[in-house]
C-alpha cells in the first residue's frame, strides 16, 4: 500500500511524522480504555484466532492500527474501505496497515508500530505525532494473502484530520462509534460460499468482516463490552468476497 508520487518512506520521514522511536505506554489514557489496555496484556494468540503464524517462521510481516478516538457519541474505531475496483477484498472495510518496510525496524521489537503509524498516514492521511500506540496484540494469520499481522492499539490523544489520500485504493475513511459495534441490532454471522463463517457488524453503510471484524469482535469479548448477540442471524458472502 503506497501513497501516490512521492510517497515513500523517505517522504515520510520529511513529512516530520515519523518522529522519534515509538513506544508502548498508557500513561495519561482515559479511564474508559482501561479494559482495553488489561485485555491486551493478558490475551492468547488462541484466544483471538485459530489462524496463527506458521511455526517455521514463514508469512510477510504486516501491522494494522487499530485505533481508538472519542468522538461526538463517545468512544470509536478508525476504519477505511477498500475502493471497489481492488482485485482483493474490493469494497472491504479494514483497519489501515500493511506490511512492514526494511526501514520500519526490527518486526520483533517496534518495527510493527512504526509500519503501522506510517500505513495511517500513507492511506489516510492521520498525523501520528497525534496517536499514543498502548498495546499490542499477538501476531495472527491471514492464510489467503500470507500475511502475518501484528495488531497495534493506538489512542487518537491529538485528532487529525483524515480522509481518502488514494482513490484507487481506498474509498472511504470513517469512524465508528463502539456503541454502534456492540448493539446487538449491528452485528450477524458472515458466511462464506466456502463455508467459512465469522463475526460481522453491519455499521455505517458498510459489512465489516473477515479479519477486521474478528479483531473487533475479541476486542469487545475480552474488554467485557460485549453484548448478547443473536449468533444465528447470518449474512451471507459471495465468491468475491
Amino acid at each position: 500500500m503506497t501513497r501516490a508520487g512521492e510517497e515513500t518512506y523517505e517522504a515520510y520521514e520529511r513529512s516530520g511524522r515519523a518522529g522519534d522511536e515509538p513506544a508502548v505506554t498508557t500513561e495519561g489514557m482515559p479511564a474508559w480504555l482501561d479494559p482495553v489496555v488489561r485485555a491486551a496484556g493478558a490475551v492468547q494468540p488462541h484466544q483471538l484466532s485459530r489462524f496463527l503464524p506458521p511455526a517455521d517462521g514463514g508469512g510477510r510481516q504486516s501491522a494494522v492500527l487499530v485505533l481508538f478516538g472519542e468522538g461526538a457519541r463517545g468512544p470509536e474505531l478508525l476504519l477505511m474501505e477498500r475502493a471497489g475496483t481492488l482485485r482483493s477484498h474490493a469494497g472491504q472495510p479494514s483497519f489501515p496497515g500493511g506490511a512492514l518496510d526494511p526501514e520500519d525496524g526490527d518486526p520483533a521489537t517496534t518495527g510493527p508500530l512504526r509500519a503501522a503509524l506510517r500505513e495511517a498516514w500513507e492511506e489516510t492521511g492521520l498525523d501520528p505525532s497525534g496517536v499514543q500506540t498502548f498495546g499490542v496484540l499477538p501476531k495472527l494469520y491471514i492464510p489467503v494473502s500470507g500475511f502475518v499481522v501484528t495488531p497495534v492499539l493506538g489512542w487518537w490523544r491529538a485528532p487529525s484530520p483524515v480522509s481518502v489520500v488514494d482513490p484507487a485504493e481506498t474509498a472511504r475513511v470513517f469512524t465508528v462509534p463502539v456503541a454502534d459495534l456492540t448493539d446487538p441490532a449491528n452485528r450477524a454471522t458472515a458466511v462464506h460460499p466456502s463455508g467459512h463463517a465469522g463475526p460481522a457488524f453491519l455499521v455505517e453503510s458498510a459489512l465489516v468482516w473477515g479479519f477486521t471484524a474478528g479483531v473487533i469482535d475479541r476486542l469487545l469479548h475480552f474488554s467485557g463490552w460485549e453484548r448478547p448477540w443473536d449468533r444465528s442471524r447470518e449474512v451471507p458472502l459471495d465468491w468475491r468476497a
